[in-house]
């Protein structure tokens, strides 16, 4: 499943909006029904997680972290801790918690922004931070693909073995 784009909503006086319909589109197609809500750990939005990838990405950090260990768990616990599942309704909306808009720093209009398998919600007042300026962005996409793209060194050859 593969989210792109972003459209822009507004979120009614309780907290709920509509999930754009090109992203419950997809979101049928995946048979999810469901979505897990949580702050993005990085940026003042919030991402939602098809519920499939949600237990994906769940058990990879899982795996990632030794329950032995009281850092790792506090680790574990806080991203677990911060997250809701959310169910759309029959006309496609989902209910933003207050604490989550508080948090995101959401107002009333919201933009939503495809992330591969995951979706972002930002708050319009908020969302240019998300972006770089368009040299910055076509200097480090340039510099990002070029590292992806280095020849592999070639096999030492041994002495006294065929060209």
């Amino acid at each position: 499943m593969r989210f792109i784009g972003n459209s822009e909503a507004k979120t009614d006086v309780k907290g709920r909006v509509f999930l754009p319909s090109v992203f419950r589109k997809i979101l049928a197609a995946s048979g999810d029904e469901r979505l897990v809500m949580r702050m993005d750990p990085f940026q003042p939005c919030l991402t939602l997680y098809p519920e499939s990838v949600w237990n994906e990405t769940l058990d990879s950090l899982r795996n990632r972290l030794d329950r032995w260990n009281s850092r790792h768990q506090m680790i574990f616990r806080q991203f677990v801790n911060d997250a809701e599942i959310m169910e759309l309704d029959s006309n496609g909306r989902f209910l933003i918690p207050r604490r989550y808009l508080q948090k995101a720093g959401i107002s009333q209009k919201v933009r939503f922004i495809g992330m591969d398998d995951t979706i972002e919600i930002w708050g319009c007042e908020n969302v240019d931070s998300a972006f770089m300026a368009p040299e910055e962005f076509a200097g480090a996409l340039e510099l990002t693909m070029r590292e992806e793209l280095k020849p592999l060194p070639s096999p030492t050859r041994r002495e006294g073995a065929p060209a």
